[in-house]
């Protein structure tokens, strides 16, 4: 029996596993993929993070390099396995969990491959779970190539024709920006989109969110209740300036479609030969068979982590204490937090 196990490998459950490391406790880190950072391996090849290495890494490693400069998707894939490494932290790799149970003061952790024991369970699978498609996808044409944002690599993956972006995050508009080199690409947005640029002077956009408080505002406060309300920028002006020269040709919210042809909210048609959700995920924890854990919706039930169920912790989520909760500059923190949690109290809310 572990005093904890991990869900998860990912950049939560290596921040996770190095605060317990500090603690001397038995923990073991699952994790279903081949290898430590695959889920950064699988994402699309031209992939730059909006966040500088000096705010792109875990508790303990630096990342190399610029610290004012962006990382791409292979070398965070990198350090995650070499701070994995450096740290000797317990990984099973290969190893899915299909449901976890509490009786009494023991959780039960069924893989598979095996039952885990463990006096706590922390939840650090990620935002990035299931992909989020609209239903009526599932009628369009099978002429249509459709692929989420997770399963595009790069302009090879398309067939011939035009492409529609659905999705105006800084994934959808990476994405839109690099095939419209290629194609004839429009961008299906849902409401007006805000550009922030990457830098400042010399100094990243997130070196002066750090001076001025903005990074560390936690969630309920004045200044984070505002961020959250008006959703995420793009990053960067390599979008803006495609909308400005008509490489890239903005469309209202997609609402349906039918056959090849694709209706938005503004009521105007487009047929279509290839379509790209870059419409984020779904959390799903129905593997997660603990009464009280999760609310009617099926998302946690926890305040900074901490849940109600004595010993279940959940970490990695957006917005969990403060902006960058689920990214990589900021899950050590909240890892600190329910480490000194566990060690001080092993409690609940």
């Amino acid at each position: 029996m572990y005093e904890t196990v991990i869900i998860g490998a990912g950049q939560a459950g290596l921040a996770m596993g190095y605060y317990l490391k500090k603690l001397n406790q038995s923990f073991i880190l699952l994790d279903k993929n081949l290898a430590v950072g695959d889920e950064w391996r699988k994402r699309y090849d031209s992939l730059i993070l909006f966040t500088p290495r000096m705010y792109s890494a875990l508790p303990g490693l630096p990342l190399e390099g610029d610290p004012h400069g962006f990382p791409g998707k292979v070398e965070i894939a990198l350090y995650l396995r070499r701070y994995a490494e450096l740290f000797d932290l317990p990984i099973q790799l290969q190893t899915e969990v299909r449901s976890v149970r509490k009786e009494q003061d023991c959780f039960y952790i069924q893989t598979n491959d095996q039952v885990y024991e463990a006096k706590n369970i922390i939840v650090a699978s990620g935002p990035f779970q299931t992909p989020k498609i609209p239903h009526f996808a599932r009628s369009l044409s099978p002429d249509i190539l459709q692929l989420h944002s997770s399963q595009y690599k790069n302009p090879a993956d398309l067939i011939e024709g035009n492409v529609l972006v659905v999705g105006g995050g800084n994934s959808g508009a990476q994405i839109a920006v690099e095939v419209s080199n290629e194609r004839e690409v429009y961008l299906s947005v849902s409401q007006k989109m805000k550009f922030f640029p990457m830098k400042i002077g010399n100094k990243s956009i997130f070196w002066w969110f750090d001076k001025t408080g903005i990074l560390k505002a936690p969630r309920h406060s004045w200044i984070a209740k505002k961020i959250q309300a008006g959703g995420d920028p793009i990053f960067g002006s390599e979008l803006k300036d495609a909308l400005a020269s008509g490489t890239v040709i903005q469309k209202s919210r997609t609402v349906d479609g039918a056959g090849t042809t694709i209706r938005f909210q503004d009521q105007s048609m487009l047929d279509v030969q290839n379509i790209i959700w870059s419409t984020g995920f779904v959390l799903d924890y129905s593997w997660l068979k603990v009464r009280g854990a999760l609310n009617a919706e099926g998302q946690p039930i926890h305040t900074r982590g901490i849940t109600p169920i004595e010993g279940l912790y959940f970490l990695g989520l957006p917005w969990q204490y403060r902006r960058g909760s689920a990214l990589l500059q900021g899950v050590g923190e909240d890892a600190k937090y329910i480490a000194e949690h566990i060690k001080t109290s092993g409690g609940t809310l």
